[in-house]
């Protein structure tokens, strides 16, 4: 047999195997029935053996053809060889008498099944009609012309009624097959149409929890400038110069900025950080209004820029969020201690650093202290998304996010994020 796209043969199927072994069978049973037939009224076992032969040569080549995978004769030249053959043997082995008529139930069969047309009545009729001229020209001279033409008649008869009945059963299995294979495809659309409708939902649901994600992130993110914009804002009323002005109008910068990514939360299916809008900054500033906006004193707060006058392209208001959600996270846990903030250039990028001295975090929650809603330590936020915005927002801006712990006490909050410096 050819071989199969991946290099193997193909085992014959136990159909083939079958009709092979059934058809070696006949001719064997043939060549017996030839060497014990009575030599009175059979013909000369010369002429017998050599249609056996050729019977045998015949079964030989449609074996080789299924073997080697080869379509071999059309169904209705293989159907008439095995009529031609059967009837001979009929008539050279007695005619009416011959047990050889048992072949023809078995030929008109076969032919039913492979042409599966109506024609499989006519052809099994065509049969019967070539048994009857073998019953009238090979039968011994005894019989009578009656019995021959009864012998002939009769067996047309049934092999006209087998032919019959296999058409029926081949028509039922089609039918059966075929409302199998529908049964199946009904499942199978069923399925898929299941999977397209449970995906579909896994999406819309996707999409919801990303617009509720965006708002409970801006809601969070609200809190440090206003209460910074509130603390200010008292500041301003009191006498003598003050900065405050200056930090009011930066914190409300953030807050539109805010107001902005809270609009794109509503109308859009982005992520919960929201689109980023670049433009120039100095870091001094960015620094300094960050983490005032989480509420560190400045006796509590040191800010080390290097180099000191450093401006980049970047988006503000993301870094503003990242900076401020570490420094006020590290306010909330460090006490009375001081909050270092470090901003630095490493070739093309920017570091940041929160060092704190809170009481730090153990090996098995500095893995998971970035987890959405998920609060640490007896100094909670409001909601646990503190940390889980930083990682966010740094992954939207293609940074890293490193927390590990601080030498003497405390934790270190690392950013390493591609920045375009000017």
């Amino acid at each position: 047999m050819p071989a199969d796209p991946d290099g193997h043969t193909p085992r014959p199927r136990p159909d083939d195997v079958i009709v092979v072994a059934v058809r070696i069978g006949v001719v064997v049973t043939v060549g017996v029935l030839a060497t014990r037939s009575d030599p009175t009224f059979r013909a000369p076992l010369g002429a017998l053996l050599a249609v056996i032969a050729v019977a045998a040569v015949y079964a030989l080549l449609l074996a080789l053809a299924r073997q080697v995978g080869q379509t071999g004769p059309r169904p209705i030249v293989v159907s008439a060889a095995d009529a031609v053959l059967s009837v001979l043997v009929v008539g050279m082995t007695g005619g009416v008498q011959s047990l050889a008529v048992a072949l023809l139930p078995l030929v008109v069969i076969a032919n039913s099944l492979r042409t599966q047309s109506r024609r499989g009545t006519l052809f099994a009729v065509l049969v019967g009609a070539a048994y009857t001229l073998a019953c009238l020209l090979g039968s011994p001279a005894a019989t009578t012309w009656e019995v021959r033409v009864i012998g002939g008649l009769w067996w047309t008869f049934y092999l006209a009624a087998v032919a019959a009945l296999t058409r029926v059963f081949v028509r039922r299995l089609d039918r059966q097959y075929r409302v199998v294979a529908e049964s199946r495809a009904q499942v199978i659309a069923e399925h898929e149409a299941l999977v397209e409708e449970r995906d579909l939902r896994s999406r819309l649901l996707e999409s919801q929890q990303a617009r509720l994600d965006g708002l409970r992130v801006i809601l969070h993110e609200f809190r440090a400038p206003v209460s910074s914009l509130t603390a200010l804002a008292r500041a301003a009323t009191q006498p003598g110069p003050d900065p405050a002005l200056d930090l009011i109008a930066a914190n409300a910068d953030h807050l539109q900025d805010m107001l902005d990514g809270l609009a794109e939360v509503a109308v859009t299916e982005g992520g919960a950080v929201g689109r980023g809008r670049e433009r120039t900054v100095r870091l001094h500033d960015l620094a300094q209004t960050a983490i005032l906006g989480a509420g560190l004193p400045e006796q509590r707060r040191s800010i080390l820029i290097q180099p000191e006058d450093a401006t980049v392209r970047c988006d503000p208001q993301r870094l503003h969020r990242v900076i401020g959600n570490l420094a006020e996270n590290a306010a909330r846990h460090s006490g009375e201690e001081t909050v270092e903030l470090y901003l630095g250039r490493d070739g093309d990028s920017l570091v940041v650093e929160v060092r704190d001295r809170g009481p730090g975090l153990s090996e098995d929650q500095l893995g998971v202290v970035t987890q959405k809603y998920l609060s640490l330590g007896d100094k909670r936020g409001t909601a646990g998304l503190g940390l889980w915005i930083v990682s966010e927002l740094t992954t939207s801006m293609n940074g890293t996010l490193t927390l590990s712990a601080r030498p003497g006490g405390g934790l270190v909050a690392r950013l390493v994020l591609p920045m375009r410096w000017q």
